[in-house]
């Protein structure tokens, strides 16, 4: 979250910077309930001074022989007054951080301006779309024509945005996987973690994920004690939360982790986009990067993650681009981010496969993660990283549309079949 610090000093430049991104309306509440607490704590500190010589004077009465009685009864009452001063602070302490958790993070200056996705700006582009002998078909066609992708019956197992994956294509989805994670710990210097797939309330919120996207989560609640858990939309979540009120040493900086996870995501108004296929569903596979920085490795690293998610691509031969969000897309906990968007022939455009995005301090100071600085002094807030290293669902997709070929089957990457050995093609399921 933000630092109040920065919001009681440039309230106006903090208003401004979020005018593209929303929450501007906030900061001149925050300010008025900081201004209160501000009051309060200030009437409680006089009179706890007032206590303080009044204690002194009676029991300078007291050693003279005098009745201080009523002097007593009175700073009952200023006792009485000091309780409830501190309990409208801690409530109004309360609000002030339920408002700050809803602020987003102030865009970096070099963020470019707009509104939506609409004004993203191009960076690069990577290889040359296949000119196909014949029209290329969507990867749900593809899939189903093969028999190894199955709607219907994953429908029936559960409801619509599911799937089910049967034989090779299950395999390749496998394999991906293991492709990516042997990728980043082998060459890009991350360690694989495995993380809870359910976490607490507290962790959603202070990764960012409460209050701002409630409706987009599946939660659990437990029939014995009642506690609510919640199904993690990302492994960032957890690899963020990993190191959540710890001070780091300055020298283990930047840190790098990587998870494959399955994640869960509602999907809420989103009906009638992307309802075919795999591209929007509740359940997918992802291999999630993290990274933890200080502030002056944070933006180097965030273009690091970046090309490291873009070797996936470029080793599986697969045409992309690049695109910086602007401010009104960069999303909520995000200071700067880019996207990779993978060329999806059976659509005939580019569409997202991964989103790289650097949090900046926002998001070590609301899960709470320092490091010591080396030289001396006192500890300050990581930068906090994170990025789709793919979406292996997607990266099907991709697959099964770049690689088609004219008879429905489906030439397996040659970067692949080192995890596929025998299978250098999808065909139709016996």
């Amino acid at each position: 979250m933000l630092d109040i610090k920065l919001i009681r000093d440039q309230p106006d430049a903090v208003a401004t910077a979020l005018a593209d991104k929303g929450g501007a309306e906030l900061i001149h509440e925050i300010l008025a309930r900081d201004a209160e607490r501000r009051r309060l704590i200030k009437d409680a500190e006089d009179l706890k001074a007032l206590r303080n010589r009044a204690s002194e004077a009676i029991g300078q009465a007291r050693r003279r022989g005098e009745d201080a009685s009523a002097e007593q009864a009175r700073m009952r009452e200023v006792g009485d007054r000091i309780k409830a001063l501190d309990a409208e602070v801690k409530t109004v302490d309360a609000a002030i951080e339920a408002l700050l958790a809803q602020v987003p993070n102030v865009p970096h200056p070099s963020v470019p301006r707009g509104k939506s996705d609409a004004d993203n700006v191009e960076v690069r582009r990577w290889g040359t779309p296949r000119d196909f002998a014949f029209a290329p078909r969507p990867h749900e066609e593809v899939g189903e024509a093969l028999g190894l992708l199955d709607m219907d019956r994953a429908a029936k197992i559960a409801r619509a945005r599911f799937a089910v994956m049967w034989g090779a294509l299950s395999r390749l989805e496998r394999a991906l996987g293991q492709f990516m994670l042997d990728l980043h710990t082998r060459e890009h210097g991350y360690t694989e973690v495995w993380v809870p797939h359910l976490v607490s309330g507290e962790t959603m919120l202070r990764t960012g994920q409460l209050p701002k996207f409630e409706e987009q989560l599946f939660k659990t609640v437990e029939a014995d004690e009642g506690r609510t858990l919640y199904l993690i939309p990302t492994a960032e979540v957890s690899l963020s939360a990993l190191h959540g009120g710890e001070v780091l040493a300055e020298r283990t900086l930047p840190r790098r982790y990587t998870a494959f996870t399955p994640c869960y995501r509602r999907e809420a108004g989103t009906y009638g986009k992307d309802m075919k296929g795999i591209f929007r569903n509740h359940q997918f596979d992802k291999v999630e990067l993290v990274k933890l920085a200080t502030p002056a490795q944070g933006y180097e690293e965030l273009e690091s993650m970046v090309r490291e998610a873009e070797t996936v691509l470029q080793r599986l031969e697969l045409p992309y681009r690049v695109v910086e969000r602007c401010a009104g897309d960069v999303g909520f906990s995000a200071a700067k981010g880019y996207d990779l968007e993978v060329w999806l022939p059976g659509q005939g455009k580019y569409r997202e496969i991964s989103s790289c995005s650097n949090y900046a301090d926002f998001g070590g100071r609301r899960v709470d993660i320092r490091f010591k600085p080396e030289g001396g002094g006192k500890p300050d807030f990581c930068h906090t990283l994170n990025g789709s290293g793919l979406a292996v669902g997607r990266t099907v997709i991709a697959v099964l549309e770049n690689y088609q070929n004219a008879d429905g089957t489906v030439t397996i990457p040659p970067a692949l079949r080192p995890y596929l050995p025998g299978l250098d093609r999808l065909t139709p399921r016996a």
